[in-house]
């Protein structure tokens, strides 16, 4: 087999460089000239190989790796940088980027026909590849000496699309491609973030301050908010068209701060339009605007959260000084007084569900916004109204959902069980959340007990059982233990009718039977309700003496207390005109049944027959003879009761309605619910110290009432002047100790 011919480096290359004549006249467009067919493809290919594997010293790989090289510094120099010189601005950088393009052609042409090199030699010395060693002439002889201006042109086209005219993406592409490319292996991305990226966006952030300043005088809030929006896209949509995508997060930052962050104070107070003023008129679809704007920002939704809770905490504080106001000027009618209040609580949960709904809707139940609501009602919920707290006030309004609606409005159940939601939601706000349970739990009993038109059963426990499900088992116990306790309460009622009813008559005259009712009730569920030593008349006598007798029959170690302050009797009444039937307490029937055997009786009679204070009868007296319905007529006839009065039945008395129900004067129930709350919670920071103590052992006072503040705060805030009263008691009471030398530092006593 005969040895292939040396070929000679002069005469090899001259043959490449009838190639690289043709290449170029292909990358020039020149007439007539025709693209590579594979035969003269292959001879050039195999014209390097032969002479990169002859033996040396006519190995030429060295001399046909500089000579590539030197091709392109070449065409470079003489052919592409004047071209490119002679234009300017646009018409210069649509030149550069055909250059490019058709360099990065030569390039991989060149690449294929000296593959040998790439594949060889070059991996073995280590020296720049064939593609790389291309993009090294380029960068050199033409980028060097023109990104300054291409980077002008490229920000000058971006600013004319900003504009609203139309440019050539392609060519910015291609532009963009460049910058990236010239960057070496080592520089990453650094030559296209040096030479374009950051003049770019410091023109951007220029750019956009200068349109947020002009945008922010010509346009309302939500005019510039959706400018802002579409502008936010399309700078996004560029990143797509002709930017690298590592600009994306940094170019919207800029324009983000610029025209949103920096402008954010002005855009809330904007006159007519702001921030306030669409939280106000309940514009959602441009609150979701700025949600949507400012949640991409970061820390971005801080403001908004902040002046969120600062107008719907001004909101309710409004909401209270209007009821202020209004419960000045209506003081003297208690009437107008509950009505009032009431009104105040539906204002409050319209207010909620208004802004409920922003939370859930407009801001995207972002738990920023849940908590600024929260820390805006916390403010106006734990305030007075009046003479009330919130948390009287929200029980009484259950207390009316559960009767109902009242006799005027018929709630239906949906409706209740709406209410009901929307009153334990506000319930979380509350510091007095045992408050709220120890009204809730008095209104509760006189449902139980009294009122017929009160809401079913299953309202109740549905009630209940959401008080429980958000203040826990311990806060609803009493009140479901009164639910239940009142199930067997009937049963036994039903048993005593069964086997006593018949048993019962009224001064023995068989026609007359007295339809007596008691409730037994579990003294540790039900409130406390005060005990008098009444002085029942006969006819009464016998009815309590005879359940008694019933209940001692099963019941023999337990003890019937009668409360006849809870207590009520319907009996008719003769007077000239006609008969009407009486509503009245068992205090006002054991009054009236005295007038049955005298005509006359004294105030010191009334007293002294039913064993009564003075308080309790002049309440008493005053409501049958003073009040609307005039029972007693009253000697001398005036509007007080004094102990010199005398009495006698009115037997003139008259009313167009035939069954009336006389009230009785309402007690103070508000001061003596405080002090029952008062003392549990003085109960409630004993146990919580002492079960603090008994874990630790040994506390400083701070951490001590820091764990106690923690534990209670569910159910109350506890004052700290009383928690510190508390631990001076425990310690009087040698639960703990104070440790020897340090006075703030104490130690639970086993």
């Amino acid at each position: 087999m005969s040895e292939r011919p040396i070929t000679t480096l002069d005469e090899g290359w001259s043959q490449m460089e009838l190639g690289i004549a043709k290449l170029i006249r292909i990358l020039e467009q020149v007439p007539g000239e025709t693209q590579f067919d594979s035969t003269q493809y292959m001879h050039l290919y195999t014209m390097i190989y032969n002479m990169c594997t002859q033996k040396p010293p006519n190995d030429y790989s060295e001399n046909l790796y500089e000579r590539y090289k030197e091709t392109f510094v070449k065409y470079l120099t003489t052919r592409v940088l004047p071209a490119i010189r002679e234009k300017h601005d646009v018409f210069m950088l649509r030149e550069l980027v055909h250059r490019w393009t058709n360099h990065k052609v030569m390039v991989r042409w060149l690449s294929r026909f000296f593959f040998y090199l790439d594949r060889y030699f070059i991996a073995r010395r280590s020296f720049r590849t064939l593609n790389e060693a291309g993009v090294d002439c380029f960068r050199d002889i033409i980028y060097e000496g023109l990104k300054v201006h291409v980077k002008d042109v490229v920000i000058y086209l971006i600013n004319q699309e900003r504009e609203g005219d139309d440019i050539d993406h392609t060519m910015l592409r291609n532009a963009k491609d460049m910058f990236v490319v010239m960057g070496t292996k080592s520089d990453g991305l650094d030559r296209y973030v040096k030479d374009f990226e950051t003049a770019f966006l410091a023109d951007t952030a220029d750019y956009y301050t200068r349109k947020a300043s002009l945008w922010i005088q010509e346009d309302s809030c939500p005019e510039y908010m959706i400018k802002a929006e579409e502008r936010l896209k399309r700078e996004k949509d560029s990143v797509a068209h002709y930017l690298h995508s590592s600009t994306e997060e940094k170019l919207l930052e800029k324009v983000q701060t610029h025209l949103l962050l920096n402008k954010a104070k002005q855009l809330f107070d904007k006159e007519n339009s702001g921030y306030r003023v669409l939280l106000r008129d309940e514009k959602t679809e441009d609150l979701e605007r700025m949600y949507r704007l400012f949640s991409s920002i970061k820390n971005g939704l801080d403001p908004l959260s902040a002046a969120f809770k600062d107008h719907v905490t001004s909101e309710g504080l409004s909401l209270i000084r209007q009821a202020d106001d209004a419960l000045t000027t209506k003081k003297e009618d208690k009437a107008a007084v509950a009505s009032q209040e009431q009104a105040f609580v539906r204002r409050v949960i319209e207010l909620h569900d208004k802004y409920y709904a922003y939370v859930t809707i407009s801001f995207k139940k972002d738990s920023l916004f849940h908590k600024a609501l929260k820390e805006a009602f916390e403010v106006f919920c734990n305030k007075k109204v009046g003479n009330s707290l919130v948390a009287e006030l929200l029980s009484t309004y259950s207390d009316g959902v559960l009767r109902k609606g009242g006799s005027n409005e018929k709630l239906d159940d949906d409706a209740i069980e709406e209410a009901l939601e929307k009153i334990v939601c506000l319930l979380a706000y509350l510091d007095d959340k045992d408050l709220f349970a120890e009204f809730c739990k008095k209104k509760l009993a006189l449902r139980l007990l009294f009122d017929k038109n009160s809401a079913e059963d299953h309202h109740e426990r549905s009630f209940l059982s959401k008080l429980k499900q958000q203040c826990g088992a311990q806060f609803t116990s009493k009140m479901e233990g009164m639910v239940h306790d009142l199930e067997s309460a009937r049963n036994t009622q039903i048993r005593y009718k069964e086997e006593y009813t018949n048993k019962i008559d009224y001064k023995e005259e068989n026609t007359n039977k007295i339809e007596f009712n008691v409730t037994v009730l579990t003294t540790g569920y039900w409130p406390n309700y005060k005990t008098i030593d009444l002085r029942l008349p006969g006819e009464m006598v016998e009815c309590v003496g005879s359940f008694k007798e019933f209940y001692q029959i099963d019941k023999k170690n337990r003890k019937l207390t009668f409360l006849y302050s809870m207590g009520s009797c319907n009996g008719t009444a003769k007077f000239q005109k006609k008969p009407i039937e009486l509503i009245v307490t068992t205090h006002q029937a054991a009054v009236l049944v005295l007038f049955n055997d005298s005509d006359k009786l004294s105030y010191s009679d009334i007293r002294d027959q039913l064993n009564l204070t003075d308080d309790d009868v002049v309440r008493l007296l005053h409501s049958l003879s003073c009040a609307k319905y005039k029972i007693l007529a009253k000697e001398p006839n005036t509007r007080t009761i004094s102990q010199k009065d005398s009495f006698t039945w009115n037997v003139e008395f008259t009313d167009k309605m035939r069954r009336i129900k006389i009230p009785l004067p309402p007690a103070d129930e508000k001061k003596k619910v405080t002090e029952d709350v008062d003392k549990g919670r003085r109960y409630a920071i004993d146990a919580s110290i002492v079960r603090i103590m008994k874990a630790r052992k040994v506390l400083q006072y701070n951490d001590l009432v820091t764990a106690c503040v923690e534990q209670l705060s569910r159910m109350f805030k506890p004052d700290f002047k009383v928690i510190k009263k508390r631990i001076e008691d425990l310690i009087s009471r040698e639960f703990l100790e104070r440790e020897e030398g340090s006075a703030n530092t104490f130690r639970y006593l086993a």
